[in-house]
């Protein structure tokens, strides 16, 4: 049997703000965009570069339960995992684009990990495992 998670829904207040933000601060590629009219809303799904592994479904909130927990999925927890190749590269590059990070860089036993805030305060690690990490090749 071979399964995997394709998506992870993120609740946003607005489809084009997040968009904005997946594209164009992060760089991820959006990769649909459909509206759902008989639903009242659209589905969004963003994958970052190269990505091989989930997407997110940007989930727009549709009642007021569903906006309170907007940029608190987690409950102030790092709620997603960014992976990269190249760590350095890709946090210069995110800080240049203006990207909040709350954690400075810091060498783990798993790789190097700094923890940035997406445009709802959502938490996410950045991270670069080390070889010979079980997932450093998943």
């Amino acid at each position: 049997m071979r399964q995997s998670i394709i998506h992870i829904a993120l609740l946003v207040r607005d489809y084009d703000e997040a968009i904005a933000f997946y594209t164009r601060k992060l760089g991820f590629s959006l990769l649909e965009d459909t509206a759902q009219p008989e639903q009242h809303k659209r589905w969004v799904v963003v994958a970052p570069p190269g990505g091989m592994g989930a997407t997110l479904l940007l989930a727009r909130a549709a009642t007021p339960e569903q906006e309170r927990f907007v940029g608190d999925q987690a409950g102030g927890r790092v709620f997603l995992f960014l992976r990269t190749d190249d760590f350095w590269r890709d946090y210069q590059s995110l800080q240049e684009r203006g990207v909040r990070f709350v954690r400075e860089p810091r060498q783990a036993e798993y790789g190097i990990v700094a923890v940035f805030e997406d445009l709802y305060g959502n938490r996410w690690d950045l991270v670069e495992l080390m070889l010979g990490h079980p997932l450093a090749d998943r």
